[in-house]
């Protein structure tokens, strides 16, 4: 198996190259909301925003992993209660629906309130009522994330959902483009290793770096 060795310089890389596929000209005559869904995302979609003259806010999800592999991302939830199953995995580890969503709850009442309350003074995230909403990332490995998050704007009642990143695996494509509305990407790779292969520098971002774009 040959594996694509294509690479962004930084962050700051990938984001010019993506903005050269958006179609910026065009979404300047819309409203648009930006949301970032990882840390790594953040100074990408804050960028996007200021070009799009755009509300920009961060959505906070926590990873639910297998009870009997604590490697195994096997569920993710929101900030607003929503959650995504790997079913696959889920049927392989024998894992019981009712236990993912029980660990979800307690995911979602203590981590993921910790975050809002620490890192955004308890506010609830940015209005997505009726607006048209980009959602941006670093890079996507599964796309399970990214398919929590579009959920969770679906259920907040936006107009339009698209999504935009730098790279991902080539086999998700179509996972994403049926649910969203647009999706827009510099890159799609055919043997997918990792979202950090695919930069020569990824630099670390904790969540008290995320303050700064508040």
């Amino acid at each position: 198996m040959k594996i694509e060795k294509f690479t962004f310089k930084d962050r700051e890389e990938a984001c010019s190259d993506l903005c050269k596929v958006l179609p910026i000209e065009k979404m300047l005559q819309e409203n648009w909301v930006v949301l970032a869904v990882s840390l790594g995302g953040v100074s990408i979609a804050k960028h996007i925003s200021k070009t799009l003259q755009s509300s920009f806010d961060y959505i906070f999800t926590h990873k639910i992993f297998a009870s009997n592999n604590d490697e195994c991302e096997i569920a993710i939830v929101t900030e607003t209660s929503e959650v995504v199953i790997h079913e696959e995995l889920m049927k392989s580890f024998k894992l019981n629906l009712k236990d993912i969503y029980c660990n979800a709850d307690e995911i979602y009442n203590t981590k993921i309130q910790e975050y809002k309350k620490k890192y955004r003074d308890s506010r609830s995230l940015v209005s997505l009522k009726d607006a048209n909403v980009l959602i941006v990332d670093e890079g996507l490995n599964t796309g399970l994330t990214m398919m929590a998050c579009i959920k969770s704007v679906v259920t907040q009642g936006a107009k339009s959902i698209c999504v935009a990143v730098p790279v991902l695996p080539k086999v998700i494509v179509n996972d994403i483009e049926t649910i969203a509305d647009d999706l827009y990407y510099v890159k799609a790779i055919d043997h997918f290793v990792s979202i950090d292969f695919y930069y020569e520098k990824l630099e670390d971002i904790s969540f008290e770096d995320i303050k700064e774009y508040n």
